[in-house]
């Protein structure tokens, strides 16, 4: 593991800055408190991280997840009480990692795990505009169109052009120009531009021109520009900000309902998200999906237990990790000590990062998500996988990540069947014979209910004087749906002076009275 720690820990650094705002700014979406965001980002990037086959996820508090905590801290009546609904959620997750549920993750189609990268790429794009002129009124994290500012992804745009802070417009342009200048030239100059990052130099002129320009009257970054961690007065108010589970209410119907939608819905989430990090791997490698939810579930009931935020693997940290060199779980692990040593020695020197630098950071990332190039492949790979492609898209980009991914699987399944509907016969035509129209229908390999409606349009539109082969040679399932509509059928043959012909394996039947009885004495793989 620790062979590739030079790629490792300068990619561990970029992930920590990208997790820090995304921690604190799900947990004020979620109506938790701060220090919970923090927790779930530290378990998520220490724990999980260790205990995960994946070689590339980092897991943290999803954004997906934050209107189920809201309104469960509600529900619930008060955070104590959510968080023995974080610990149910985990230990269930134990137990679908345990029954093998993992495999879930394989039925989502590649346009549809496509789709959800580009989806979320646009939705970072989208969401940093504001933060990167300075307008903070939506906490980071919120990727939800509607939001919890009471504006949508749009409006908000508009609000914040109108409201540009001058001195987080300028650090945040020249901070972009740092990122590509590092990222396009002078990371192929030496080897230490590729162990500097961009994003911590950004960061660390962030900080300065933010120590420069304080109590400038047209250039100083005002406080809710900034990064906001917690700061505790000493030892004792530090442990103070942990939370801790109010068992006493287990009994209730209520905290077992929000336990099982946390499981599911994480554990949906991370099995998307393990799709699509295994997708942007460079080495292709292959995680194991039953492991990853036993390391979900376990970060999650210690997250519970100690008052942090539900975890999940998330697709925003993971594909910065990739992207700023990755290689294996040692980035993520380190990034999530990074966020344990920085909020108890350096909070204060945290509270002096722009957000509208992070923002800089966040838009390379989404970029590259959401490259043009990415558009272009899909649309030459044909209409049955571009069509789910801009479906998840949008979804994704007008409603939420699940129900986004939702609407391009709906459309994705429905051009399976749209395609199994077309491709379960071959027709072929031949002159005519002794006055007969002779037609040979070749049935699939396997031919099943969905193929009911194909099958019946081309016999019903079979003329008089007909003669018809059925060619059942290559057939290995025949649902008993299409069995009877061909015996249906040959009743009415006779009526339209239609001649059948079964071919099968066994040989062949001349106008069989019956194809159920016919095809009782075919083996039981035909």
């Amino acid at each position: 593991m620790f062979s590739k720690i030079k790629s490792d820990l300068p990619a561990s650094i970029v992930v920590f800055f990208v997790a820090l705002p995304l921690c604190l700014g799900i947990a004020l979406a979620s109506g938790a408190p701060l220090f919970s965001g923090l927790i779930a980002g530290i378990v998520g990037g220490i724990v999980v991280g260790a205990l995960s086959g994946s070689q590339i996820g980092v897991s943290g508090p999803a954004a997906g997840l934050a209107a189920i905590v809201l309104t469960a801290i509600g529900t619930l009546g008060g955070y104590e009480n959510f968080l023995v609904a974080v610990v149910i959620g985990g230990a269930i997750q134990l137990l679908f990692g345990i029954l093998k549920a993992g495999i879930i993750g394989y039925y989502f189609p590649s346009s549809v795990i496509k789709g959800m990268l580009t989806g979320i790429g646009i939705i970072i794009i989208l969401k940093q505009i504001p933060h990167f002129f300075g307008y903070d009124a939506d906490p980071e994290g919120d990727f939800a169109f509607f939001q919890v500012d009471g504006e949508n992804t749009f409006s908000e745009i508009f609000l914040a052009l109108n409201s540009i802070s001058l001195g987080a417009t300028i650090i945040a342009f020249v901070s972009l120009g740092i990122l590509l200048l590092w990222s396009q030239v002078l990371s192929k100059k030496g080897k230490i531009f590729q162990l500097v990052q961009g994003p911590l130099v950004a960061v660390a002129v962030g900080v300065i021109f933010y120590l420069v320009t304080k109590g400038n009257e047209t250039l100083a970054i005002a406080g809710e520009h900034l990064v906001q961690v917690p700061v505790p007065d000493s030892f004792d108010s530090f442990i103070g900000q942990f939370s801790f589970p109010n068992f006493s209410i287990i009994g209730t119907s209520e905290v077992w309902i929000v336990g099982f939608t946390i499981a599911l819905v994480a554990s949906l989430e991370t099995l998307l998200c393990v799709e699509a990090t295994d997708k942007l791997d460079p080495e292709k490698r292959v995680t194991p999906t039953n492991r990853e939810l036993l390391a979900q579930g376990t970060g999650n009931m210690l997250s519970g237990l100690i008052g942090g935020l539900p975890i999940t693997q998330v697709i925003v940290r993971s594909s910065a990790n990739i992207q700023s060199g990755g290689r294996t779980k040692l980035s993520a692990i380190i990034h999530g000590f990074f966020l344990l040593i920085s909020v108890i020695l350096i909070p204060t020197v945290l509270n002096m990062i722009p957000l509208s630098v992070l923002a800089a950071v966040l838009l390379i990332v989404g970029y590259k998500l959401a490259k043009p190039s990415t558009f272009k492949a899909m649309y030459k790979a044909g209409w049955k996988q571009f069509v789910p492609y801009i479906v998840t898209i949008v979804g994704i980009v007008f409603t939420d990540l699940l129900i986004g991914i939702g609407l391009g699987l709906a459309v994705g399944i429905v051009i399976v069947l749209l395609k199994s509907y077309q491709n379960s016969h071959f027709l072929h035509i031949e002159d005519k014979s002794n006055g007969k129209h002779k037609i040979n229908m070749t049935l699939a390999e396997e031919v099943t209910f969905f193929n009911k409606g194909a099958i019946l349009k081309e016999l019903d539109r079979l003329p008089r004087n007909t003669y018809l082969e059925i060619d059942v040679r290559k057939t290995r399932y025949l649902d008993a749906d299409i069995i009877e509509i061909l015996d249906d059928f040959a009743f009415k043959a006779k009526e339209r002076n239609i001649d059948i012909k079964i071919i099968s394996e066994r040989g062949t039947a001349e106008n069989p009275d019956s194809f159920i009885q016919f095809f009782k004495l075919r083996p039981k793989s035909a």
